[in-house]
């Protein structure tokens, strides 16, 4: 028999919101508190900062000590803005990434610093005619600095570099990277959405994924692996999808990534625009009901 699930990590874009959504649906809103009310710590896993994460989440009734796993792990705090940990990315390396990155689309870093400055970027109108919504919502902390380089002085350290362009520039951006002098001094992860022919390539510091951020929240809490599920959609998700307990991953995923999960043993959720994660999560609890009673 599995032990009962202590840990939750749940993606938020494509998995907890439909695509293109902002808003998370009033099921898959009730089915966080209910998992909660049930002792199960449940950990938000996104790509996404803790800026342009909190305000989906509030205004859900969540506990202010929910854990968010932010900037593909680079960053975990809690929904009331305490900090758990934070890694960071070499400004050197940040800069050689500039010049490599810089052809195949928009490039921008992410800093660990409230308000305008948190993004860099140098092409805003760029970036506003391949990714608006996003522009738009963050447009008060977005700074533009031509060349971008002079944004990352030695000890301005980012948290996260993104590239973001077509499917098939992002391949090639991502092929070039590992080819490069700076494979070895970050990670990268890829998230594809076919329907708008738009992928976006996340640099990250060396070691980190949304796998990594899990294990060491699941350590700091006394969780075993065994004891931990995790939800989501996409590429940037395979990492903690492999280290929890057990991987599942929405039916409106990739292709290819539905695929991967077969081989996986992954379990599969209903699309996202469906409240798959409610579906998930309404099983499990009454599973684990059932097995407590006597």
């Amino acid at each position: 028999m599995h032990p009962p699930v202590r840990l939750l990590a749940i993606d938020m874009d494509g998995t907890l919101l439909p695509a293109l959504s902002q808003t998370i649906s009033e099921r898959n809103a009730r089915a966080l508190r209910a998992a909660q009310e049930a002792g199960i710590t449940v950990a938000i896993a996104t790509g996404r900062r803790a800026a342009y994460t909190v305000p989906i989440l509030d205004g859900l009734g969540l506990r202010a000590e929910t854990p968010l796993i932010t900037s593909n792990g680079a960053v975990t705090c809690t929904l009331g803005g305490q900090a758990i940990e934070s890694r960071q990315l070499s400004a050197r390396v940040a800069r050689g990434l500039c010049g490599l990155l810089r052809p195949f689309g928009i490039v921008v870093f992410t800093f660990d610093r409230p308000g305008r400055c948190e993004l860099v970027m140098e092409d805003l109108e760029q970036a506003h005619g391949r990714i608006a919504q996003w522009v738009e919502t963050n447009r008060n902390s977005i700074e533009v600095v031509k060349p971008l380089e002079h944004a990352l002085a030695d000890g301005e350290d980012p948290i996260q570099g993104m590239a973001a362009g077509s499917i098939s520039q992002m391949r090639k951006a991502e092929k070039a990277l590992k080819k490069s002098e700076w494979v070895a001094e970050c990670e990268s992860v890829r998230t594809e959405y076919p329907s708008r022919d738009l992928s976006i390539l996340d640099i990250l510091p060396p070691g980190v994924s949304k796998g990594w951020a899990l294990q060491r929240l699941a350590a700091q809490l006394g969780v075993g692996r065994n004891q931990t599920f995790a939800i989501g959609d996409n590429w940037n998700d395979v990492h903690m999808l492999e280290w929890a307990g057990q991987g599942i991953v929405m039916a409106n995923a990739a292709i290819d990534l539905r695929n991967l999960a077969k081989l996986r043993g992954w379990k599969q959720a209903p699309l996202s625009s469906d409240d798959g994660v409610a579906v998930v999560l309404e099983s499990l609890l009454a599973k684990q009901a059932r097995a407590t009673k006597p």
